[in-house]
């Protein structure tokens, strides 16, 4: 469906049910785009492998609040480049190396 495989921008959420992580993984990173996800578990540190997974430029894990100062941009379709943070300015310059 369009909703599943496109970025869709809205207060709208699509339900897809898997059998375990890694069909979670499978069907999340099965897109085009990659803005943004989000991991809820009980279990920090399964939550943050699974993050570590994702294609997505920007992960919450359990509704963690947005942080401003961190880079923020999107991978595969979903944008160019990120703002804010060293990232963010990193985007404006070019590195040249010279060997005397």
């Amino acid at each position: 469906m369009v909703i599943a495989r496109e970025e869709i921008f809205g207060p709208v959420l699509s339900i897809i049910t898997v059998e375990d992580e890694n069909e979670a993984v499978a069907v999340a990173n099965d897109s085009d785009f990659g803005l943004a996800a989000s991991v809820w578990s009980s279990d920090q540190a399964r939550a943050a492998k699974v993050a570590r997974r994702l294609d997505a430029g920007s992960i919450t894990v359990n509704g963690a609040p947005f942080n401003a100062d961190a880079p923020y941009g999107g991978l595969k379709q979903s944008g160019l480049g990120h703002e804010l943070g060293v990232a963010g300015i990193e985007e404006w310059l070019d590195l040249k190396v010279i060997h005397f």
